[in-house]
């Protein structure tokens, strides 16, 4: 048996192996028992890294390679953010199950295309919302789902580093081709914010490109259906990165200092080993034990989809619900407005 527990070990084709393919889903892979057999790379070094790094995978100048001689388990679109449609659509097409990082699409229209194309097809479909296996989201699951909060009136959640000087990469450079942090980080920030505090019925955003062509300075206020309100901001030019999440009830807040790869002044509030920020009242704080749970579990998960007739490990409509959120966070930048859904 391994360790996904069903007797086979989980093959990934990976489309794309830049820091994407490599640092995130191979990783991730490896780390929850599965295989990479094939990757998807018409760049000479990262087809001899993947080498390196898989010994016998069998790397493509492009997928129509992949798909007319090889057969993964699932196929893992780790490419652009503008080929993902494209390259979702031809793996659905060619009947191999697909995991699509997130964004699913540029927006909603062709995250729709894409689902409906799934459905259609019979292929299953999952996106990387994988921050939903992380400990601090699990963790303050627990906490709203045991009610320490009381009524939740107001989520913040941030991803701020301090990058004065930009990478040069597609990221921070495609300019309508899904670079920019509104597409990066956005997609985790506002599928965390849905899962806990369920849809949204209008957003507010302001988006600037102060550093890069693309936005590097993102703030959506979201307006929940249940009441709540959440604030989430994604920053490259954030010398002092304010706590990772706080939240605010009617019985406490919850508080979750720093961030692991941007320190900052917050850090000094580590709760220490084994829990993952503070429950705050006042002047009272008490430290939470961390729930358990990691990234890697996404691809553990997957294997139970495929191998074991598990649930999905992402409904690809929450992908769809979260484009709608990024689109109306788009015209709200535009226009200044708070804009409906």
């Amino acid at each position: 048996m391994t360790e996904q527990g069903a007797g086979r070990v989980l093959t990934a084709g990976l489309v794309g192996y830049g820091m994407a393919g490599r640092d995130f889903h191979g990783d991730l892979l490896r780390r929850a028992g599965g295989r990479v057999t094939d990757v998807v790379t018409g760049n000479p070094e990262r087809a001899a890294r993947a080498g390196a790094d898989w010994p016998g995978v069998q790397v493509h100048q492009d997928l129509a390679g992949l798909l007319a001689g090889s057969r993964p388990d699932v196929l893992v679109v780790a490419s652009p953010t503008g080929l993902h449609v494209e390259h979702a659509l031809a793996g659905l097409e060619a009947g191999i199950p697909v995991v699509v990082d997130k964004p699913l699409a540029m927006d909603h229209e062709g995250a729709t295309a894409v689902v409906r194309r799934a459905e259609a097809t019979g292929t299953p479909l999952t996106v990387f919302h994988n921050r939903r296996w992380d400990s601090e989201q699990l963790t303050l699951a627990r906490v709203l789902a045991e009610g320490r909060l009381g009524d939740v009136h107001r989520f913040e959640r941030r991803w701020e580093r301090w990058r004065p000087v930009p990478k040069d990469r597609w990221r921070e450079n495609a300019v309508g081709q899904g670079g920019g942090l509104l597409l990066d980080l956005g997609p985790h920030l506002v599928d965390a914010a849905i899962q806990l505090f369920g849809p949204v019925s209008a957003v507010r955003a302001e988006l600037r490109a102060l550093t890069t062509p693309t936005e590097d300075d993102v703030f959506l206020a979201l307006d929940h259906v249940s009441g709540t309100i959440s604030h989430l901001w994604a920053g490259s030019l954030v010398g002092a990165p304010g706590p990772r999440t706080r939240v605010l009830g009617s019985a406490g807040a919850l508080l979750v200092p720093g961030h692991a790869d941007s320190p900052g002044p917050f850090d000094l509030l580590d709760p220490g080993d084994g829990t993952t920020g503070l429950l705050v009242r006042g002047a009272e704080t008490t430290p939470v034990p961390t729930a358990p749970g990691e990234p890697a579990d996404f691809y553990r998960a997957v294997a139970r989809w495929l191998h074991d007739d598990g649930d999905v490990p992402v409904d690809p409509w929450d992908a769809v619900a979260v484009a709608a959120v990024l689109d109306a966070a788009r015209r709200s930048a535009r226009t200044g407005a708070r804009e409906a859904l």
